[in-house]
């Protein structure tokens, strides 16, 4: 969600439309603050995402050292110190998050803030849970800190680049996962009435099944054709399944290709490759003015 500058000074379309969804503050403590959390291009930025993202992984590191039993028998109570530090560190950074937005409601429901949420929640509701334990159990509930890994997506372009490329995919691949659900379908069908129940093939059901495990080259050998012509549709649908692997792969790498190509000049000065170009503004806060400009874009403050 950070604003990346691009040559002309403005921002990326997805940063953009972040700005207007969420409410990007214009002045005062709130907009220092959105500039720490929302935009990594700021040496506060950069020095707040890193330090979250160890955060991040520790906390999931003791996660999964508390799922394993001797580990948990000796150290459980000290990952309950860490846990509880993860949780108010995690707190205090979505109150930020929510305080110097113009909308929070709005990031409150959307993807990252439902993420940041899954990270509070365990913690507390483990203290209201035992009560309620003969509807659940707290172990179930506080495996969901793992959903924290998650929250290193918003810190990566590339996390972004990915994301943008499948969903400009989504319909290349909805199409294609039809065609597939065809296939399956209708070879799952021919093999339950070539192999029958007699061969493991009980339902049309089960036969789609195998044409799923078959045609992913999963093949878990629960069912075997035994006839020879069931063999020969196995046969097939092994063939397909190397094609079904690949075309999903290259309508994904080509969109991130292109969006690669249209993001580059974006991504050379973002990473500084084309020198210092990203001044600041102490007054509005837009970046990506040349380094030679002496008044703000937007407000003409002066850059001196």
């Amino acid at each position: 969600m950070s604003s990346k500058p691009l040559p002309s000074g403005g921002t990326t379309r997805a940063s953009f439309s972040d700005e207007v969804r969420f409410g990007k503050p214009t002045h005062g403590w709130r907009l220092r603050l959105y500039s720490v959390i929302f935009e990594s291009e700021t040496r506060a930025g950069r020095a707040f995402d890193l330090l979250l993202i160890a955060v991040i992984l520790f906390s999931v590191l003791v996660v999964m050292l508390d799922s394993v039993q001797p580990i948990r028998a000796r150290w459980g109570e000290v990952f309950g110190a860490f846990e509880w530090v993860f949780t108010v560190v995690f707190t205090l950074e979505y109150i930020a998050r929510l305080a110097c937005l113009g909308r929070p409601l709005r990031y409150a429901r959307s993807f990252y803030g439902v993420v940041d949420l899954l990270a509070l929640l365990p913690t507390y509701l483990a203290i209201l849970v035992p009560g309620l334990s003969v509807l659940i159990d707290v172990r179930i509930l506080r495996l969901l800190r793992v959903f924290r890994i998650f929250k290193m997506s918003r810190y990566a372009a590339e996390y972004r680049a990915l994301a943008t490329a499948l969903a400009a995919s989504r319909r290349k691949i909805m199409v294609f996962v039809g065609f597939v659900f065809m296939v399956v379908l209708v070879l799952g069908t021919l093999m339950y009435v070539v192999e029958g129940p007699q061969h493991g093939f009980t339902s049309i059901p089960v036969a789609i099944y195998w044409a799923i495990s078959t045609m992913t080259t999963v093949g878990f050998g629960d069912l075997v054709p035994k006839t020879d012509i069931g063999r020969a549709i196995a046969s097939l649908m092994m063939l397909l399944g190397w094609g079904v692997l690949a075309v999903p792969t290259g309508i994904v790498s080509a969109e991130m290709v292109r969006h690669g190509r249209d993001a580059a000049p974006e991504g050379l000065i973002g990473r500084g490759l084309l020198g210092d170009m990203t001044t600041r503004c102490t007054g509005c806060g837009t970046e990506g003015h040349a380094a030679d400009a002496r008044f703000c874009r937007r407000c003409g403050t002066s850059l001196g």
